[in-house]
């Protein structure tokens, strides 16, 4: 079974930093690439060691990524 997650990758310091809101799992890496291979295989961790009832408690069911305006000065 395969689930569709959400990564947010950010640069942090000399590398990135990429994260699962949904289940609040982060991972880092040298590049976007390896950041978000490393979440992939955090998360595949996370669903092979995690009992149901702590996955059903972390998971959120809708998370939604934008871009806004604000006025700033």
């Amino acid at each position: 079974m395969t689930r569709s997650l959400t990564a947010i990758v950010e640069r942090e310091g000399e590398g990135y930093v990429a994260l699962c809101p949904e289940l609040d799992v982060a991972s880092q890496g040298e590049t976007v690439a390896e950041a978000r291979d490393n979440l992939a295989e955090a998360l595949a961790l996370f669903f092979e060691t995690a009992p149901p009832d702590e996955v059903n408690r972390r998971l959120r069911g809708e998370v939604y990524v934008t871009q806004i305006e604000v006025a700033v000065g």
